[in-house]
């Protein structure tokens, strides 16, 4: 694949927000269908991508995780032509003012993220972060007309249009986490004409911001023997520049911690270094915050390792991260992938005698 960009730009022109990301779904699926075997969708909705082993004998499955959902807002109630909101996933009330969204009731709706004047409020509140109850979104409609299209319960998504940036950059809402959809499609078009020595399969997964339930879920159906989670994590910026935070554009993150097997991180590491890739090691003392948590724990358990990329303003509507990472990330995996025997999959996890 020579160029991901159109791709991911068209995935970050989509909604797909948690629970509800069919929209989303279908532009992978459509970009996954030559690259796989089958393509088949789970009961709550994440789709797999499977590339089967060469072979009639039966071989060990990699499952490769990384969720298609985003965070977004909801209709709570509508009143005097205006719509309170509440959100869907981890969302910093203090982004939300002035944001673009597109309300999705009988018909799109264009609307504004908006708060009350402070001059209009008793106890005033310049300079302090609004909550989620003093906002509301305006679509400019009067209450006769906005109660015909909008109910409670419509969701309302981020309409920031996504645009690249000089550095080969590009910025975006949802790129938490389709540019680990854009990585793990690079992959799968670099694996696309070999024969593998074992089974594969690329989950795009759902609800991962509402508790990892797609992960959780499709890694019970599916039942690999190892699991790979690919998400986002910290760049470094202003007031983020500690050891939880990594340099943009310089290469994947690594787990190392809880969420992650020691063999599979040192195979991790080994091959970026014998790929000439450049790493960063990522201290994982506790939870991932990925869909690793889920992906590890499932059944008697999932030999699993996260790899993340740095992204910048997470969260938001102008999330950032480097295309030139995407690649590293998606050519890592591939190599993964092709390295991959029935022995050296047992080399990796063979029982230790106490």
């Amino acid at each position: 694949m020579k160029d991901i960009t159109p791709f991911l730009l068209s995935l970050l022109s989509k909604p797909g927000i948690s629970g509800y990301e069919e929209s989303v779904s279908e532009l992978i699926a459509e970009q996954w269908r030559p690259l796989v075997d089958e393509l088949t969708i789970s009961p709550l909705r994440s789709l797999h991508g499977w590339r089967k082993a060469a072979s009639n004998v039966k071989r060990p499955t990699l499952m490769i995780a990384a969720h298609m959902d985003a965070i977004g807002l909801m209709v709570k109630t509508v009143e005097h032509g205006f719509l309170t909101i509440t959100t869907i996933g981890g969302i910093d009330p203090r982004m939300l003012p002035g944001q673009l969204v597109t309300v999705h009731g009988k018909k799109d709706l264009i609307g504004l993220v908006q708060l009350m004047p402070d001059r209009l409020i008793n106890n005033h509140t310049a300079g302090k972060a609004p909550t989620k109850d003093q906002l509301f979104v305006d679509v400019g409609l009067t209450e006769k007309d906005l109660v015909d299209l909008v109910k409670p319960g419509d969701l309302i998504s981020f309409s920031q249009p996504p645009f690249e940036l000089t550095g080969g950059y590009i910025a975006g809402h949802s790129l938490d986490n389709r540019a680990s959809v854009a990585a793990l499609t690079m992959c799968l078009d670099e694996i696309k004409n070999y024969n593998l020595a074992c089974n594969v399969v690329a989950a795009a997964t759902v609800q991962e911001e509402l508790h990892a339930i797609g992960a959780a879920t499709s890694t019970f159906g599916v039942r690999p023997d190892m699991a790979i989670a690919v998400d986002v994590t910290f760049a470094k910026g202003p007031g983020s520049n500690d050891y939880r935070s990594f340099p943009l554009g310089e290469g994947p993150a690594i787990g190392l911690g809880a969420n992650n097997h020691p063999a599979l991180t040192q195979k991790m590491t080994s091959l970026a270094e014998e790929l000439d890739i450049p790493y960063f090691i990522e201290a994982m003392p506790t939870s991932s915050g990925t869909d690793g948590m889920a992906m590890q724990i499932t059944a008697n358990g999932i030999p699993t390792q996260v790899v993340g990329m740095s992204l910048r303003y997470m969260h938001t509507t102008v999330e950032m991260t480097s295309l030139k990472d995407i690649a590293r990330t998606g050519r890592l995996l591939a190599r993964f992938i092709t390295d991959l025997t029935p022995e050296s999959f047992e080399s990796l996890f063979e029982e230790k005698t106490l």
